[in-house]
């Protein structure tokens, strides 16, 4: 590597946050410019470990000691080279991804890991700053069309590993914008809108065409897809969110997380919402329930309207600060985790039931008890009722943020008769093709709920069995197994 020692002269010092009591008078991203001098450094923390463990830690397989090294020596454009080898948009994973691969770095044996997530994100800008991230139109065509629906990073990477293969690519989504989850339900404040506008742009340039404003299977026929189209591409993400069937869930102030979020998307972006359908924190008291990213994201949002108060209610226990027995390394680590917008403000607490909401049209309190956990003799925990330990919680908005639980099977799903698993997601063989021929399924469709890199992972799995299918053989690349 660039510096052998370089794990032992220097500790892991990540960018810069802004200050919170300034940030959150605005939606612009946390974190400070980096020097060049720091991110040198920081990639010479990557040791000569022999068994690079973080290359399986990443679901996409990215080759980290080999740009880690190009960017220690100062040599930027291979870097690029090297990262845009395995990973579609490094954009996004520098600023969203919760960095599995850090997890699997051999320091986190009993160091602090190498700051592979914001290194990625500094190869990615510098490579659009100097030209070397570029469309790459194919030489030739196959003549083959592939659609794909759904255009969150799954759906994007998809489209983009198709394309680049020499088919056409035409790519639908129900929304006004492309993107998904990345336009519309993740803040401006982790990923400005603009970054992933950039990408699209690229795509375009390429030959990728987009189709907005189109719900396949509800305002547009499936059968024109089977009918247009020699492959079709399911990657509509989980996007059915977790309910909570408790008295009380229909009063006004109650919503799901996404309502909330996408909606103040939209408004940054400049459309107008009717007063009457406005769901605003300012003034408020807030609850979210769900201790996630979503949470989180809604915490942010909430700070950044003037919430009077905060708080974030998780059903499961608080987990420790440090890795458990029975969760070693290189396993993902079952540990209490902090967003910036828990900087910000906001009361989290652990081990809460909701049992019912209560007011007249509006919600004005959310009842709850305290639960524990306990283990069976299988091991399996049990959740139990605290007695006496009911409490109440003014508020005027609540927040569900539990996740979501499967695909929409209204619409799409149901009229092209895919076969669903045990969960409710779409079943695929071991070459990503559903149950219908020539209808194949990648990403949150098929995973169920889960993270952005194994989104970008999943789709560029899928577009590589869609390829040997339509064409016989392939030479887009197969994404690495993983250890998690």
């Amino acid at each position: 590597m660039g510096k052998p020692t370089g794990f032992i002269e220097f500790n892991r010092e990540p960018p810069e946050r802004r200050d919170p009591r300034s940030r959150i008078h605005d939606y612009d991203e946390f974190y400070e410019t980096w020097s060049e001098q720091a991110i040198q450094e920081q990639s010479g923390r990557c040791m000569d470990c022999a068994v690079p463990f973080c290359h399986t830690g990443c679901p996409l397989g990215n080759v980290i000691p080999e740009f880690n090294h190009q960017v220690y020596l100062g040599n930027w454009e291979k870097a690029t080279e090297v990262l845009l080898s395995t990973n579609n948009f490094p954009e996004f994973t520098g600023r969203i991804c919760p960095a599995p691969c850090e997890a699997s770095c051999v320091l986190s044996i009993n160091n602090d890991p190498v700051t592979i997530e914001y290194i990625e994100k500094e190869i990615a800008e510098r490579g659009y700053e100097n030209g070397w991230i570029k469309p790459q139109p194919p030489s030739e065509r196959t003549g083959k069309k592939v659609a794909v629906v759904g255009s969150g990073p799954s759906g994007l990477a998809a489209a983009q590993q198709l394309n680049r293969a020499g088919h056409y690519v035409t790519v639908y989504e129900r929304a006004e914008k492309i993107g998904g989850l990345l336009m519309l339900g993740i803040p401006d404040f982790k990923l400005e809108k603009h970054i992933v506008e950039r990408k699209i742009d690229l795509m375009k340039k390429e030959g990728v065409n987009f189709v907005t404003n189109t719900n396949v299977g509800v305002d547009y026929d499936v059968q024109n897809l089977i009918n247009d189209f020699d492959a079709i591409c399911l990657t509509g993400g989980s996007t059915e969110a977790r309910d909570l069937p408790v008295d009380g869930r229909t009063l006004e102030g109650v919503h799901f997380a996404m309502e909330y979020l996408t909606q103040q998307n939209r408004i940054l972006s400049g459309q107008t919402v009717p007063e009457n359908e406005l769901i605003n924190a300012e003034g408020k008291r807030v609850v979210i329930l769900g201790g996630g990213d979503t949470g989180a994201d809604c915490l942010g949002t909430a700070i950044r309207q003037g919430a009077e108060v905060v708080h974030q209610f998780e059903l499961l226990p608080e987990p420790p600060e440090e890795r458990p027995e029975g969760n070693p390394w290189p396993e993902w680590p079952r540990v209490l985790r902090s967003s910036p917008a828990h900087d910000e403000g906001g009361i989290r607490d652990y081990n809460i039931l909701t049992k019912q909401f209560v007011g007249e049209d509006k919600v004005e309190k959310l009842q709850a008890i305290r639960v524990e956990w306990t283990p069976d003799e299988t091991g399996r925990y049990n959740m139990a009722e605290v007695p006496g330990s009911e409490f109440d919680t003014d508020t005027e908005l609540v927040l569900l943020a539990m996740g979501f639980v499967h695909p929409e099977h209204n619409g799409l799903l149901d009229q092209l008769g895919v076969e669903l698993d045990g969960r409710g997601n779409v079943k695929v063989d071991a070459n990503k093709m559903t149950t219908v021929p020539n209808v194949f399924a990648g990403g949150d469709m098929v995973r169920g709920q889960s993270l952005v890199v194994w989104a970008i992972s999943e789709g560029r799995e899928v577009a590589r069995c869609i390829d040997e299918h339509l064409s016989g053989s392939t030479n887009l690349p197969k994404t690495l197994p993983v250890i998690n």
